[in-house]
């Protein structure tokens, strides 16, 4: 199983701020990312989890959390650590399991990424929240996709080729 990091993110690397995007929204970003996970497991933290309450992305949602061990979503599953994390989404039988934030997780799960899709969102914006920095030469641009208010960006690890 492949594991791959999926952000939207400004070219210093701002995520988010106070809990949201600090970019208005981006209609065509927000379209193939869904499309991009959707029937896949998702990586992601306690409160990205409870800001997607609403529209819960991917098949089955890895929670990784220290406080919360339980939820009331019958897609939800708790993980206590990274390897957990893995173990779970391997278990789904994917081809790919997506690491989807916030910050903290991003950070956490870089070593072991297989590749990474980045919206770099045109612009500058403030934040509070930053997708970790990454060693290039440890990564080959595989592809990029111009859009209106994005470029998408496929990276997948140099030892990976």
């Amino acid at each position: 199983m492949e594991l791959v990091s999926v952000a939207a993110l400004t070219d210093d690397h701002v995520i988010g701020k106070d809990g949201e995007l600090p970019w208005p929204s981006i209609p065509a970003d927000k379209e193939q990312y869904r499309a991009r996970i959707s029937g896949s497991p998702v990586i992601l933290g306690r409160r990205t989890f409870e800001s997607m309450l609403d529209d819960l992305p991917g098949a089955t949602q890895v929670v990784l959390s220290r406080s919360a061990r339980s939820f009331d979503v019958d897609s939800a599953v708790h993980a206590a650590d990274v390897d957990e994390a893995i173990d779970i989404a391997a278990a789904e039988g994917a081809d790919a399991a997506y690491v989807i934030g916030g910050a903290g997780i991003y950070d956490l799960f870089q070593p072991h990424l297989d590749r990474m899709f980045l919206s770099r969102v045109h612009g500058e914006y403030e934040g509070d929240s930053y997708y970790p920095q990454f060693d290039e030469s440890e990564w080959t641009l595989v592809s990029e996709t111009e859009y209106e208010r994005f470029t998408l960006e496929e990276w997948r690890r140099a030892d990976g080729d």
